[in-house]
This record gives structure tokens, sequence and C-alpha cells, in this order.
């Protein structure tokens, strides 16, 4: 179990700083791009994922494992090809235009004899550039490594869990588990900090001078050393897999004699379930060794058998939900703290990793530990996550309520005047302060004036005349739309960056910290009672093909939507967006905080509502089936008493039950 836990640590880890790192924005790519970079991660799992875990669970399950961690580790390598082939990244700028060499007082940035708008179209030269990089192979690489990747990941759940449930006590199964799903979060805040520490150092460090970039890890435009983490997680992966190839095929039995354990051998998968109510399924206890023809043959059957379970079906339509949900909220939160609260990218992974993961982590095992120390059957367990649920949603009905206001943009979130005033248009942009200035209005280069709050699209579009310093150190000055606010300032100079946020929303930060903690213990509390009610709805022969088609399913409709409908919906509340180096649309710069929320946590709060009512759903069918075993036993009781059999033997309302006899036999855990 330790090196199971160990694989699912590292699996994690890598998984996520694959998503937050090179997906969701921290790179110079539209929403084309990062949509089927999303695809490509996850289609590696859909050829062999159900395959490998039908036919796996009859094969050498560790040495599996231990294989996938191979091939996982080639293809982190393999996606970190890509940087070291490609040429330098080049971020949107203006200052080009008019930065000095000597690094004293520069030339206008203000011009007036229209030559910056006449940069804005691109010459042959950029021209040719740009088409040779959007034609580039380079992402051959990234398709070659995700698949690689999700092709050596498809054994690890399904194959890893099923050998841990055939070989370990009834009763702690649940804590196991447990511990695995424990493990399976702390993967991820070790690479929400391994991200966090890569998105703070520029993609071409060691490269280039970074004295001489005027950006830094706070701006929209920055690209961090997204790299390294692939290069790191791999090899963590590679010596992660090397304890599997010397693990047994079989191990003996938790608890169990001698003859027990030899039995449980053969047998191969444990008998704690409820069975279908498929009236054909006729398995017995111990099936004889078939070839690989025979199963290949009864592989449709067996699909057929599993999808004809409608407890499966609704879990399965349940967890889509949820996940496309929870995928949503942890792919865009980033970008959401960044938006309304003023954080960088990378200080939001790594709050989250600190933060909200360990509270995560601590939710799994509590309801690992409710579900041994309190014995909970099915029934109950049903209970206990659909109160987890209703929880849940009521700590983020609570965040909608913490709200900062917009970044203070001129002519984009106030006025030059300093009015609140939204604006999704780009004329807005011009005012009478900078109107004499050939400015471009595609470019995004913001300054902050410290004497008025206000931050700038540019330095043009500041009205600014000169500027003194480079790289980072630079400042402007004489900035006329500094001296077009309502209150006479003095300094009329600005420097690079946005201004920061006012004081009280780094207070309403905290609270909402503190409601994201809350939310991320409650959902992970049912995380184990959802998969034991998994574990124990499906027979035990189809036990590895239903956690297979499982995660296949989960992760294709949950996993792979999400990003592209909630990213859609998102990029509607985007106030600027950038310029490609070919003049096209890039990434959005700033959005409309209040719209952000309300299309973000709007359709979370809609995906979750649907998913407790399918919870209800579950809930209704299990108490079904458990008045109708109550009645069964009922009935069966007198005949036993004929037949001189025990009377305790027939109370099975809350033990695990052997159903050889009757296969369409319905029982709880």
């Amino acid at each position: 179990m330790l090196f199971i836990m160990v694989l699912v640590l590292r699996r994690s880890a890598l998984f996520c700083h694959l998503s937050f790192i090179l997906f969701p924005g921290h790179h110079e790519c539209g929403k084309e791009d990062g949509t089927r970079a999303m695809l490509l991660q996850i289609k590696g799992n859909l050829f062999v994922i159900a395959f490998v875990s039908y036919f796996g669970a009859k094969l050498h399950r560790p040495r599996l494992i231990g294989a996938g961690c191979l091939i996982m580790a080639m293809g982190s390598f393999i996606t970190a090809a890509p940087h070291f082939f490609q040429g330098l990244y080049k971020y949107e700028t203006t200052i080009s235009h008019f930065s000095a060499s000597n690094g004293t007082e520069s030339i206008l940035p203000c011009l007036t004899n229209g030559s910056l708008a006449q940069d804005e179209i691109p010459t042959v030269e950029i021209q040719a550039e740009c088409e040779k990089a959007a034609s580039s192979s380079l992402w051959l690489y990234v398709f070659l490594g995700n698949m690689l990747r999700g092709v050596g990941e498809t054994p690890v759940m399904p194959l890893g869990l099923s050998y841990l449930d055939d070989f370990s006590r009834a009763e702690n199964t649940a804590l196991y588990m447990a511990l695995i799903q424990t493990m399976g979060i702390m993967g991820p805040m070790f690479g929400f900090m391994l991200g966090s520490f890569c998105a703070k150092l520029y993609v071409d460090i060691g490269a280039v001078d970074l004295d001489t970039i005027t950006i830094n890890h706070k701006d929209s435009r920055w690209v961090g050393a997204w790299w390294l983490g692939f290069l790191f997680t791999g090899g963590v992966m590679l010596l992660a897999g090397i304890p599997f190839w010397f693990l047994p095929k079989s191990l003996p039995k938790q608890g169990e004699t001698e003859t027990v354990k030899k039995s449980n051998v053969v047998e191969g998968e444990q008998e704690r379930f409820i069975p279908d109510n498929n009236k054909h399924s006729n398995a017995p206890d111990k099936p004889a060794p078939v070839s690989m023809a025979a199963l290949a043959k009864d592989f449709l059957p067996s699909l057929k058998k599993l999808f004809s379970n409608t407890i499966y079906m609704t879990l399965i339509i349940t967890t889509i939900i949820q996940v496309n949900g929870f995928i949503g909220l942890i792919t865009f939160q980033p970008k959401y703290m960044e938006q309304t609260y003023g954080h960088s990218a990378s200080r939001a992974i790594f709050l989250i990793g600190v933060s909200n993961l360990p509270a995560l982590a601590l939710g799994i095992v509590t309801g690992g530990f409710i579900m041994k120390k309190f014995k909970l059957n099915i029934l109950g367990a049903s209970k206990f996550c659909i109160t987890a649920s209703l929880l849940t949603f009521s700590a983020l009905l609570v965040q909608y309520f913490l709200q900062c206001d917009n970044s203070q943009v001129a002519g984009l979130t106030v006025s030059y005047q300093g009015a609140p005033e939204v604006s999704y248009q780009q004329n807005t942009l011009i005012s009478q302060c900078n109107m004499a200035c050939s400015c471009s209005l595609k470019h995004w280069d913001p300054i902050c004036a410290t004497s008025n709050g206000l931050t700038y699209a540019s330095p043009c579009l500041a009205g600014c005349q000169t500027s003194t310093g480079v790289g980072k150190e630079m400042v402007f000055h004489n900035c006329t739309c500094i001296g077009d606010s309502p209150f006479s300032y003095a300094n009329m100079s600005a420097v690079l960056g946005q201004c920061p946020r006012k004081s009280d929303c780094d207070y309403m930060f905290k609270f909402y910290m503190a409601v994201t903690i809350i939310g991320s213990f409650f959902p992970a509390c049912a995380a184990t009672p959802g998969y034991i009610i998994l574990l124990r709805s499906i027979n035990p022969e189809l036990k590895s093909l239903a956690l297979g088609i499982y995660t296949l399913i989960v992760r294709t409709l949950g996993g792979i939507p999400p990003p592209v409908y909630f990213g859609a919906l998102i990029d509607r509340t985007c106030l600027k967006w950038g310029s490609k180096q070919c003049g096209g649309r890039g990434a959005c710069r700033i959005y409309d905080s209040g719209a952000f929320r309300n299309a973000f946590l709007g359709l979370i709060y809609g995906l979750y509502s649907l998913s407790y009512i399918l919870w209800g759903v579950v809930y209704i069918r299990l108490s079904h089936r458990e008045k109708k075993l109550a009645l069964k036993n009922q009935l069966k009781a007198p005949e036993q008493d004929d037949n001189g059999v025990s009377a305790g033997n027939g109370n099975t309302s809350s033990a695990t039950v052997k159903c050889s006899e009757n296969p369409d036999q319905e029982t709880t855990i």
C-alpha cells in the first residue's frame, strides 16, 4: 500500500503541474490552444483504460503499474522537449519603441508623428516569423508526451485499488482507500507548490539577461519556467515505479488462515458487493483460469452486465456532473483570485496548495475514519454524502458575497477622471489627454500612477512625455492624463505594472481563503463513502473493469469539457484582449471582476445543484433496495428455521453477504 500511495502522490503532482503551468494561463496562447492541450492530456487514457482494467486484473498487476511509471516518466521528458527547440519568448510590449540604450532620459513615449501607430501593421519579417511559429510542429512533442503520460497512468487507480481491496480486511478497506486518496490530494499540493515556484522563474531563465525584462511574475504577459516541473516530476516518477517490479502477483489476505489464504490467491477478488439486478448473472465463486481468447469473448457481455446496474450508472452520472464543477472551479480559481483580489497567479497557486489541499486531505481521512468508526452501511454512507454536499454548497454561496471592486484602469473600469465606468469598448481608452498621441489600442503595457492610484493601459495612453531607466526600473514622467484627474497632482510620474488593490481587499481575501478551506473539507469527507458505495454496487469479478470504465467516463466527460465551456463563458467578461505577434487576438489581460464572479460561481452553483438532485435519486434507489432486502429476509427466516438454519444468519441488513446461491439478491455492506 505504501508504494501505491507514493505513486499516486507523484502522479497527482505531475498532473497538477501539467494543469496549472502548461494550460490555464501561464503561457501566451489563446483559448483554442489551451483547449487542444487539454484534450491531448486526456486522450492517452481513452485508448487503453478499459482494456487495461479488464485484462490487467488477470495479469501481474504490480508490474503493469511499474511499466506505467516508466511510460509516464518518458512522457514527462518528451513534454518538456519543445522548450529546448523553440526560440526565446517575446512578450507583447510597446516600450521597445522608445526605450533608450544608455539608460538615461529617452525619446517621447507620446509620439505625435504617427510612427507608433504605423507599427501596428506587422512587417513582412514579423508576418513570416509569425506564420512559421503558427505552423510549428513542436506541439507534436506535447501531443506524444501527454499521450504517453495518459497511457502510463491508466493502470494506477483501477489495478492498484483492486489489488489493495483483494488482500485487505473488509473493515480496513475504507481506511486504506482514504489514505490513498489523501496521497492523491497531497500530490496536487506538491504540484501546486512546484507550479508556484516555476511560475516565478522566467521561461528563458539562463538564456536572457533578466535585467532587461520589463515585466515580472505579477504581469499577465509573464510566462514561467513550465518545463522545469516536467523534468523534475519525470525523474521522480521513474524512481517511484521501481518497487512495483518486485511486488508479488498475489498477497496473503489479512487475518485469514493459511487454507483461506491459498483459496483467495486463486479467487483473485473478494466477494463483498451489492449484486446487480441482471438475472443472467451466474458467475461461480471460484472461476477456473481461462485463456485470453475467452476473456476477450466475455468483454462485451461484461460491459452489458455493468451498464445494467442502475446504481452504478447513476453514480457515474452524478460524479460526472460533480467533477465538471470541481474541474471548472480548480482550473479557473487561480485566475479568479488574480482578477478579483489582485494576487499573482503564482501566489494564488501557492495559497491553494498550502491551504485548500491539506483541508481536502484531512476531509478524506475524516470520511474514511467515520466510515470505520460508525460502521456505516451503504444507506448511511449515502446520507453522509448528501449532508456533506449540502454543507459544501453553503460554503460556496458565502463566496459570492466576498467580492472586491474592479482594478482601477483608466478607460476600462473607471474614466480618466476616476469615476467608476466599466467599458467593453476599446475606443474609451482615448481621452482628451492622450488624443494628440498616436497610441496603439491593441497593446497592453500597464503603468501605475502612484499619485492617484490609477492604472493606464500603456505609457502612451497615459500621455507620458519622457521616461528614464531601463528594464523593471523604468519610470515615466510628465504624464498628461495623470494631471487630467479632478485633483491636482504635483507628481505626474508613473512606474511599470498595475497599481495594487485597496487595503480592504486584502482583508476580504482572508475571509475568502477561510471559506474556501471549509468548502474544501466537506466535499472531501464524502469522497471515501462515495467510493465505497461504488465498490459495493458491482459484481466482484467486474470490479477492475468497473473502476476502469468509471475512470474512463469520468475523465472523458468530467475532465475534458469543463475548461472549454467555463473558458468560453469567462471570456465573455474580458475587458481588454492582448495581441499576438502577427496581430491576432491574444490572451485576456483584464476582466470585469463582477461579471467574472457571476459567470464563474453561477455555473458552479448550477452544476452542483444538479448533482445533489441525483444524489437524492441514488439515496431513494438504495433505500428501495434496503426495504426489499429486509422483506426477503423476513420471508426467508421461517424457512431457515424449518431447515435447522440459525436465525442469526438471516440478519444481513448491515453485514457482508455472499450471494453465490442467488445472484439477484440485494445486500448492503
